[in-house]
């Protein structure tokens, strides 16, 4: 009988044990389609002229611009100043963009029929979802099927422990 209050005293005297454990399962998947895109910029027309020992006898003139249209350029006409001195003489000319007929677009399935295009263009395709799918089954198990261009599937699952 003695013994047995000694266990029972020692067992009522033990600290009691705390184990605050908690365990978390967390599943996703994330599927994204990438969407079409153009940025363009027009580029302006543009004239230069430049020389040393010249003479301008007609001034060089640019067009009027005019949608569907070249905006033109009459160039200029020069003599040299001083006969028999070195003389430089430089004359450029750029077309720049005419007005797109296209200036806004319909997106049809992730892409884009037509682009208007000028001196600066960037374009992206859309992405097409073709068989693009993903899932989490009730156990955790993540099911990942890949689609067409321009997609992309993350199938993630974390497992995670914590002692308190």
């Amino acid at each position: 009988m003695k013994r047995l209050a000694l266990v029972l005293g020692i067992t009522l005297l033990a600290a009691p044990a705390n184990a605050d454990l908690t365990h978390k399962i967390q599943s996703s998947v994330q599927l994204t389609v990438d969407g079409a895109g153009s940025i363009t910029t027009r580029l302006p027309s543009s004239m230069t002229v430049s020389g040393s020992n010249v003479t301008l006898d007609t001034t060089p003139v640019l067009g009027t611009l005019s949608s569907g249209t070249a905006l033109g350029y009459t160039p200029g006409a020069y003599s040299i100043t001083t006969a028999g001195d070195a003389f430089s003489y430089t004359e450029s000319y750029i077309e720049g963009d005419d007005v797109p007929t296209v200036l806004s677009t319909t997106v049809t399935s992730g892409v884009v029929p037509v682009l208007p295009i000028m001196g600066q263009s960037t374009t992206t395709s859309g992405g097409i979802a073709g068989s693009l799918a993903g899932s989490v089954a009730t156990d955790g198990a993540i099911s990942i099927t890949a689609g067409g261009a321009g997609t992309t599937v993350i199938g993630q699952s974390v497992i995670s422990i914590i002692a308190d």
